[in-house]
């Protein structure tokens, strides 16, 4: 979660993490007949295709989250979603632009997932598989909270579901912090849920943590390194904080005028900084500017390597986000609309976006410099273009700045770099995107 509007000493209001290109805000609602014919074609077989999920339940909201979620939900109003979510996942897999590929990755993302009973999980996996099969999936990922956790649930997910990866998001192990950010669970919850999970053999158990929560000092990070590194996951994912426009405390800064609670990116970079120290001394590789792998030969990222490079993502759930060949569309983002929708028998489209051959160019490259290199080769033989001679000035600009090296046909980013590199990619935006609000 690193800033990318701008490199500034304090984490302001309007700092945002980029995971797509050109700027959500940008996305309209007339383009939804081309989303339809998009959905309505058959595909390039060779493109690979993914499923998401959305799952917008959780037990509290976090200070921090601007995600679409909802909290103090009552059993009837999460089945009724669920069964909007399948009905739903009926619809998509009739859609001519599935042709007859294989899910090669699935992710379950939240809120919170984790949030369903045991029960709603196996009804889910059984109604999705009346109409679609991951079981030959690469990656199927599945987000958890650690206080929603029980060994039941935790066994559901490997064996019926199929999980492959787990993303547990600790973010913190001190129970003030989490509790001063909101969080829903504590540190007993962590442990008492790692006892599950590593009974439960997943491939790959990945863990979050936030640098720069409300609260942190440099004595609780590196305690923070210390007990992931004891838990030996086979992955961490690290955030640097931001503060989009519709969190708690991006509301409480804009409207009563407070400063900031959450650390400067300078420190926020130096913990993340130490993080990668300390994890690259203990055996781990970093894997991007967020990730760090236990052993890389066993743990791939399917999910973000595919849709990285422009893979179909076929998205459920409410305001989710999708890409059908070549083309970008969102879900409807209101409950009522979205299962009215569904229960009409209509796909819950709210809007999309149609890139150009260009925009799809920069909406790799600077989705895959995350990763912390580009190949430059991939580039020109993609996209016949050069992106070292068209962006000659903004690389000789980093190099000169020692954010990056560029060695042959290889464009490095260095450990400062990696360090910021969100801030790094609006450089590349078209001169329409640059200062716009992102979402």
């Amino acid at each position: 979660m690193s800033s990318a509007a701008s490199d500034k000493k304090k984490t302001e209001v309007g700092s945002y993490f980029i995971s797509n290109y050109p700027p959500y805000s940008q996305w309209k609602k007339e383009e939804l007949p081309a989303v339809k014919e998009a959905l309505h074609h058959a595909p390039k077989e060779d493109t690979p295709l993914g499923l998401y999920l959305h799952i917008p339940f959780c037990r509290k909201r976090c200070k921090f989250c601007y995600f679409k979620v909802f909290t103090d939900v009552n059993a009837a109003e999460v089945q009724r979603y669920v069964d909007a979510l399948c009905n739903e996942i009926s619809m998509v897999s009739k859609l001519p632009v599935m042709g007859d590929r294989p899910f090669r990755f699935v992710y379950f993302g939240g809120g919170t997932p984790s949030f369903l009973a045991p029960k709603q999980l196996t009804k889910l996996a059984d109604r999705l598989r009346e109409h679609i099969t991951w079981d030959g999936a690469e990656e199927v990922t599945f987000e958890c909270e650690p206080g929603t956790l029980s060994e039941t649930k935790v066994k559901t997910l490997r064996e019926e579901l199929g999980v492959t990866r787990l993303s547990l998001g600790i973010e913190n192990f001190s129970d003030k912090i989490l509790e001063d950010n909101g969080r829903a669970h504590l540190s007993k919850q962590v442990f008492n849920a790692w006892e599950w999970i590593s009974a439960a053999q997943f491939p790959n158990v990945n863990i979050d943590l936030i640098s720069g929560m409300v609260g942190e000092t440099w004595d609780n990070w590196k305690e923070n390194v210390r007990r992931t590194l004891e838990l030996s996951p086979e992955s961490v994912t690290i955030y640097q904080m931001e503060l989009p426009f519709n969190t708690v405390y991006s509301k409480d800064i804009l409207g009563n005028k407070v400063e900031s609670p959450v650390a400067e990116w300078e420190t926020k970079r130096a913990w993340v900084d130490y993080a990668f120290s300390e994890f690259i001394a203990a055996g781990y590789s970093v894997s991007s500017a967020y990730t760090v792998v236990k052993d890389p030969s066993k743990v791939n990222f399917s999910y973000r390597d595919n849709l990285w490079q422009g893979a179909d993502l076929l998205a459920t759930g409410i305001a989710s986000f999708g890409h059908a060949s070549g083309v970008h569309y969102q879900n409807l983002p209101e409950l009522e609309q979205y299962l009215g929708a569904i229960e009409a028998g209509e796909l819950p489209l709210g809007r999309g976006f149609v890139p150009t051959d260009h925009q799809r160019l920069v909406r790799e490259m600077i989705l895959l410099l995350k990763r912390g290199y580009l190949e430059v080769g991939y580039f020109r033989d993609k996209f016949g273009v050069d992106i070292v001679s068209d962006w000659q000035e903004q690389w000789n600009s980093y190099v000169e700045d020692g954010l990056v090296t560029i060695d042959g046909d290889t464009i490095r980013l260095t450990r400062d770099g990696l360090l910021r590199a969100d801030a790094l990619l609006p450089a590349f935006f078209e001169p329409e995107h640059q200062g716009v609000r992102y979402t």
